[in-house]
This record gives structure tokens, sequence and C-alpha cells, in this order.
């Protein structure tokens, strides 16, 4: 029993969660794993001193070995489906203290290939919408992934003049307020946002995804998201209420 309760210690010490530490130590007798968040696509080794190897039953692992005793440090940059790049310092120890490192996601990078994919999604979600001069501001679909939710724009202007952007701006605002009380706003500032966010084009169309914090609003709120045009007068203004938000679409793990 003493031995096996040694063993489990033993086996505790060899995984380490991936957070603080950028260095990874390998040895020619004993083999290292790094596990991915996602499917590994590409490797990089610094020199043929560090041994590597995917495992086809999970490719989201890689296996890294010493080809040389006490090579001098080098590096390994990893490449993942998500978008994301990897890059760790490698150096040689005879007996390493960690054999797993699990890599934690880069929540940026995440976010960034959700928002980018997301532009091109079928409408999702209706009734939300903004018209003004031949120009049409509308919520096409509203998304959740963890603790992150995007919001699927479409800007569409008909008329036969550029629409410049000046700006684009998420607030929470009071439904209501008395004539002698100010209206508070609380702006929400984006984690990400993807699309064109400069001009729409005459006779032409925006898509545009932005990725906010996870929230939802009191009955007495809503959410505003105004967009203004540069030297222009058609200012667009939707109003979101948590009936819409919580119809949000749960997004799929990447692979």
């Amino acid at each position: 029993m003493k031995r096996l309760v040694l063993w489990v210690c033993a086996v505790g010490l060899s995984v380490s969660v991936f957070a603080q530490t950028k260095e990874v130590t390998i040895a020619t007798d004993k083999t290292v794993s790094l596990i991915f968040p996602f499917p590994i696509r590409h490797v990089d080794r610094g020199t043929k001193d560090v041994l590597v190897q995917q495992v086809k039953e999970a490719d989201n692992i890689l296996l890294l070995k010493a080809g040389v005793k006490n090579f001098q440090p080098t590096n390994l940059s990893v490449f993942t489906a998500d978008g994301s790049s990897y890059s760790f310092a490698v150096n040689f120890q005879e007996k390493p203290l960690i054999w797993i490192y699990e890599i934690p996601a880069q929540i940026e990078t995440s976010v960034q290939t959700y928002a980018s994919g997301i532009l091109d999604n079928p409408r999702t979600m209706k009734g939300l919408r903004d018209r003004k001069w031949e120009m049409s501001f509308a919520i096409t679909g509203i998304y959740i992934k963890a603790n992150v939710i995007y919001y699927q724009l479409r800007l569409d202007n008909n008329s036969p003049i550029d629409y410049d952007i000046d700006f684009l701006r998420f607030y929470i605002r009071d439904r209501k307020k008395g004539k002698r009380t100010a209206s508070q706003e609380n702006e929400v500032k984006p984690i990400y946002t993807a699309g064109n966010t400069t001009c729409v084009k005459a006779i032409d169309e925006n898509m545009i995804v932005v990725a906010l914090d996870k929230f939802t609003i009191p009955d007495a709120k809503y959410l505003a998201i105004e967009i203004n045009e540069r030297s222009g007068g058609r200012h667009l203004l939707l109003k979101v209420g948590n009936r819409k938000i919580i119809q949000a679409v749960p997004l799929p793990d990447l692979h």
C-alpha cells in the first residue's frame, strides 16, 4: 500500500498546468508530453536535437525527447487549429521534474477566430433594426461561447453616398428617467471587433461582429448599440433587451 501511495504522488508531480512558465525541459530517456487545447497543425524546432512526434490518436498531443545529451538551449514553436501560436524555450535536464504540460487556450486568439468565423453566418435573429436616409442597421445574430458574447451586425447602404463610420458604441442605459433624473449610461468595451468598421460603400453592405464580455441586463435597462456617421446625420441606434440576449446561439468548440 505504501508503494502505491508513493507512485500516485509521483504521477501527481508529473502533471503541470502550463500557466506561468514557457520553458520545457527534456531528457534522452524520458518522454515529455505537451497537451494543447486544439489540434496541432504545425511544429517548428530550433534544432534537430529536439525530437518531436505527434500522437495519431490524439492530434492535440506532442511528444518530446532529447536526441543528444546536454544540447544547447533552443526553442520550439507550435501552431494550433484555432490560429494560436505557442513558443517555448527548450533545455536539457537529466531528470525532468515535469513530464506532462497542459497548455491553456489563448483566449484572445480564440475570440478572434470565433468572431471572424461568424461574419458570414446566415441570419438567426430578426426584429432589431433601425433605418434612416437609405441606411439600415440590424442585429442578425447573437452568439455565446464561454464568457464571451458575440453580436453579428449588418449595415446596408442603399444610397449613392458612402457612409463613413465615426464610431460604433455599446452601452447600457436606463429604459425610463424622471424629468429631474439624469439617465445612467455604462459603456461596454469590446474585446474584439471583426469586419469593416471604417466605411460602408454606396449601394453596398458591411457585416461586423463585436465580441463582449458576457452579461445580462436588468429589466429597467437595455443595451444600446449606436453607430454614427462622420460629418453626417445618419446616426442609427439599436435597443436590445434581455429577451433577445438570452436567445444567444451557443457556439461549438473549435476543432
